[in-house]
């Protein structure tokens, strides 16, 4: 039998791929001789996580080649595998090291970093040397702010900010009918709108990065007592 097991746009830092996973599978109701990777870091970029599949492979009696990197039998031939894995896996740490002190460095000058604009915003790519920024839509900004004026104003749980804004079919950040409330006290807690972008470096660590501002800094902060005056009466 011969059959093809691909994985496009999954990342060989992990076990959980669909391809893989087929594969393993055939592997105890399948009868085939040779399975052909392109390379041991395309089976898996973690030593371990090879060792694993290649364990199952041997004790299936399928034999595992890579086009690209010669394997035999041989304990020598093994411990290279082996140690080209552990290659792999450094490499990795490597980049992710460089892309994380890359983000910090630039969130800590003023930049954003992330990707992920909140409602209300669009995310504006950088641009040559410019930096990336948050640009206002004007649509699901108005619902933001009326969000804190139903907080505020009529003071409204974030219950019956989500019933409203479901009854009245506004559509969700991701085109859903249905606000839950947990996602409504978030938006109304996130800094963002007033103006700060926060971004998480770690859990000891915030960096916030002006942007503009959708509420101004009073309302933001108004609405933060009456989340926790609704919370310290709330059944």
């Amino acid at each position: 039998m011969v059959a093809e097991f691909l994985d496009d746009g999954f990342s060989g830092a992990t076990l959980e791929r669909p391809g893989l996973d087929k594969l393993r599978d055939a592997l105890h109701s399948v009868e085939f001789d040779i399975v052909l990777f392109h390379s041991p870091d395309r089976l898996a970029r973690k030593a371990l996580y090879q060792g694993l599949v290649l364990e199952e492979l041997e004790k299936a009696g399928v034999k595992p080649e890579f086009l690209n990197y010669p394997v035999d039998d041989s304990p020598e031939s093994k411990m290279l595998l082996g140690m080209q894995g552990l290659f792999a896996e450094y490499e990795r740490a490597k980049i992710m090291e460089r892309t994380r002190r890359g983000k910090l460095h630039r969130a800590r000058a003023g930049a954003l970093v992330g990707g992920h604009a909140p409602y209300g915003y669009r995310w504006i790519k950088r641009e040559g040397d410019g930096p990336a920024r948050l640009e206002i839509v004007e649509y699901p900004a108005a619902v933001v702010r009326r969000m804190f004026r139903l907080l505020l104003e009529d003071t409204l749980s974030t219950w019956a900010i989500a019933r409203t804004l479901t009854k009245e079919t506004v559509p969700t950040s991701r085109g859903a009918a249905q606000w839950q409330p947990i996602a409504v006290f978030r938006m109304l807690t996130n800094p963002a709108y007033k103006g700060s972008y926060r971004y998480r470096h770690s859990e000891h660590e915030q960096i916030f990065i002006p942007v503009p501002a959708i509420v101004d800094e009073a309302t933001w902060q108004a609405a933060q007592t009456q989340l926790e005056e609704n919370s310290t009466y709330s059944p």
